[in-house]
């Protein structure tokens, strides 16, 4: 069975178009490492406590307050927001994960270095979103998630419907603006077409941080990008055998996490080298006895069609709306190409974070953006040499390197200008 493991692992590199040519002696090394048999319960290494909790639970183990509240889309998705509910006059922030992630994301480096706490522990109300066809969000009015038509959308229907919908229903509920929006890669994405497509929105932001922004990625080095080569054959197999639907939390990943990459540190850095080879190395700043409960969450689901989009923005160096083909196109947007998202017209003050490792969103494409958008802020690359794109939630540093620097961010540019009713 230990075999098993391994051809799944294998498979995993090879859909992501990753395969480094030591990659195979290192598996069959994996593989000698691995028992089934009662050695997993003499397991001498130590369970993160946290390794089968959801994100209310690891939040009130954590010791603080949590929420959960339900907001339906304008086009039928129920999406699930977290709260770490603040104290009277708290200015309300909120935080919105990348591609196959979760709120639970916000919350895994732990209590006094995952910035959900950070931020709760300043006086904020902490509000975590969760996209459309995750976890905790893969719902829907009408439709079923075994239906293909659930699966239709991509980060511009994140940006047009999940994002209003979510920060809509905070200011209400709070009667005042977002003091900050804060996203990573995915969450970046889509709120830049939230703020091109529906500026009334935007308008409830009063800043917007990004860490590494997913909106120009020509220069992308992460192996994802070779899917390009395959792209019909990748359509193909996500329809037929995955209905649409792109990888989903699993039992299989739960029992991979548990008894697999927990075995020892040689199971634990081998497994974290594959999360690696699609966003960069950097084995210094990850916390290795945090993979379980990372692999607990992520990757948590989204639609085959957000990484068509993706591969699109690749191909083109264009950040626009989704490319359907010539005779869709005319029909959809009476043009043959999608149109261009308006970065030009964006007010809300922004400010850049980037990681000179991130292959994924490289620092060119960072500086492109800078370029464009007419109110940054800041722009900050993190002053570590291999800083990569997960590090931003992940990396045991990651306070020191980065949170400070928001936080430093959020006291300055808006210290107390929201009006609380409460």
């Amino acid at each position: 069975m230990r075999w098993t493991v391994v051809v799944y692992l294998l498979s995993f590199c090879s859909f992501s178009g990753a395969t480094p040519p030591d990659i195979i002696p290192e598996l069959s090394a994996f593989a000698s490492k691995i028992s089934w048999t009662s050695k997993i319960q003499s397991n001498n290494t130590k369970l993160n406590s946290d390794v089968t909790l959801n994100t209310l639970e690891m939040i009130r183990r954590a010791g603080y307050p949590a929420e959960a509240h339900v907001v339906t889309t304008e086009d039928g998705y129920l999406l699930t927001l977290h709260r770490i509910p603040g104290g009277n006059g708290s200015l309300p922030v909120f935080l919105q994960h990348a591609l196959l992630c979760t709120s639970a994301d916000w919350v895994i480096l732990g209590k006094g270095k995952a910035l959900a706490y950070l931020l709760a522990d300043q006086g904020y109300d902490v509000w975590l979103g969760n996209y459309r066809g995750n976890t905790y969000s893969r719902a829907h009015t009408s439709l079923s998630p075994s239906e293909l038509k659930f699966w239709d959308f991509s980060f511009h229907e994140m940006g047009i419907y999940d994002l209003p919908a979510m920060i809509t229903f905070i200011t209400n509920m709070r009667s005042q603006p977002l003091h900050t929006y804060i996203g990573h890669s995915m969450g970046t994405t889509s709120f830049y077409i939230m703020a091109s497509e529906r500026p009334k929105i935007a308008r409830m932001v009063q800043m917007m941080i990004n860490f590494a922004p997913g909106v120009f990625l020509s220069h992308m080095e992460s192996p994802l990008k070779h899917i390009t080569h395959f792209l019909k054959e990748f359509e193909m197999i996500m329809r037929l055998f995955f209905h649409d639907e792109l990888l989903p939390q699993s039992d299989l990943l739960r029992f991979v996490s548990k008894y697999v990459c927990n075995q020892n540190l040689d199971t634990q850095k081998f497994c974290a080298d594959i999360i690696f080879m699609t966003c960069g190395f950097d084995r210094e700043q990850f916390n290795y006895t945090l993979l379980p409960v990372i692999l607990n969450h992520d990757p948590a689901g989204s639609s085959a069609k957000t990484i068509l989009h993706y591969n699109q923005v690749y191909q083109s160096d264009k950040f626009r709306q989704y490319d359907y083909g010539l005779l869709k196109n005319l029909f959809m947007y009476h043009s043959p190409e999608p149109p261009n998202y308006d970065l030009a017209n964006i007010t809300v003050p922004i400010a850049l974070f980037y990681g000179s490792n991130d292959w994924i969103v490289n620092t060119v494409n960072v500086k492109k953006l800078h370029r464009i958008l007419p109110n940054v802020v800041d722009i900050y690359e993190v002053p570590w040499p291999n800083f990569n794109h997960l590090d931003f939630i992940w990396a045991k540093d990651a306070p020191k390197l980065v949170y400070e620097r928001v936080l430093k961010i959020m006291r300055e540019k808006y210290p107390n200008n929201a009006v609380s009713t409460e």
